[in-house]
């Protein structure tokens, strides 16, 4: 009834109730600030008993309004789930936390769905993946070894789950859009956040971070902006000759046809900076991972100043668009360069 009239001690009178009733105090606390943050300019909580409510409060909403797809639309999100979506960004990056949103989604969904259609979905763990053709897959097997009325009641549920995880605009992506928000409001480029979330599997907040300002402070470097430069030549490069052609030039080259020391040089170099990029981003060095990038620049260069792409003899020609084809691949490594403006 307070609350009622005062909505701003919503949490507070938790507290103050909590703790007449001689409630554990971390309780007392989590109770008054699961609701935090309420704002931009609100705190996030800290104690582990109230970061952990706090997040569960706001997945729990968010999920719970996916499915059954009650989603912001334009300027209206009369749920506030914008601002929940925020709330779980803030916690976890002013916590700092690894919190991967694609495990906490697919493992709350089961819940969400026992309450709303009545029934236990018995084989539900097949479907926690990150993969929407392998879900598909799984989909496929489930249903053709169910019997009776699981099937039915599965495939009634199945659009949601859909929905959910590959729709246009699943879960996923509107947190996405979110730290966007929150990263642009910090300082950072939104290109670089759509070269990190092209990659796709990327769904752990504090590492998208960490992956954009690494690669942010990599690009003010000369070797940075030089191999951006080459990099995108090289794709628009492919782009005119795979249209021309109506093939791609993915794959290894053939090392008999590197003939001049140029495309030697760079084809070595490219297996190393794969190798030191993977082992960098495996321990999460991010800054290790943009320095073994930058190992790429000057052999680059060196390439398109010596070298002639569509040469006149077809299976050089093919085997320097591979070479191409290979940049690309050693760069996807990091971020999606063609997300890159400049």
């Amino acid at each position: 009834g307070t609350v009622g009239e005062f909505p701003e001690l919503q949490g507070l009178m938790g507290r103050y109730l909590a703790q007449d009733e001689h409630i554990d105090g971390k309780v007392a606390s989590a109770i008054e600030e699961h609701y935090k943050p309420k704002g931009a300019g609100d705190s996030v909580p800290t104690a582990p008993v109230s970061v952990a409510v706090a997040l569960a409060d706001k997945l729990d909403t968010l999920v719970g309004f996916w499915a059954i797809n009650e989603k912001p639309t334009g300027s209206g999100d009369p749920y506030q789930l914008r601002r929940a979506a925020l709330g779980v960004i803030r916690i976890v990056l002013e916590n700092d936390l690894r919190v991967p949103l694609t495990d906490a989604i697919w493992h709350h969904m089961p819940r969400i769905t026992q309450k709303t259609d009545g029934y236990v979905m018995p084989e539900i763990g097949v479907f926690y993946r990150h993969d929407a053709k392998t879900f598909e897959a799984e989909v496929d097997r489930v249903l053709s070894q169910g019997k009776g009325n699981w099937v039915k009641e599965f495939e009634r549920l199945l659009p949601k789950y859909r929905s959910v995880f590959g729709g246009p605009t699943p879960l996923t992506n509107f947190f996405a859009d979110r730290l966007k928000v929150y990263l642009k409001d910090k300082g950072a480029r939104h290109d670089l956040i759509d070269a990190v979330f092209a990659l796709g599997g990327q769904d752990d907040l504090a590492l998208i971070v960490k992956r954009v300002e690494a690669l942010d402070a990599f690009l003010k470097t000369d070797d940075g902006a030089n191999l951006l430069a080459g990099v995108k030549r090289a794709s628009n490069i492919l782009a005119i000759e795979e249209k021309k052609d109506k093939v791609s030039f993915t794959g290894e080259p053939d090392g008999a046809h590197l003939v001049e020391p140029a495309e030697r040089d760079l084809d070595a170099a490219i297996a190393k900076v794969k190798f030191d990029t993977k082992a960098a981003i495996d321990v999460e060095n991010f800054a290790g991972a943009m320095r073994a990038l930058s190992e790429l620049r000057k052999p680059v260069d060196t390439f398109f100043e010596k070298v002639t792409v569509n040469d006149a003899d077809p299976k050089l020609r093919l085997n320097r668009l591979k070479l191409l084809s290979e940049i690309r691949a050693a760069t996807t490594a990091v971020a999606d360069f063609s997300k890159i403006s400049g």
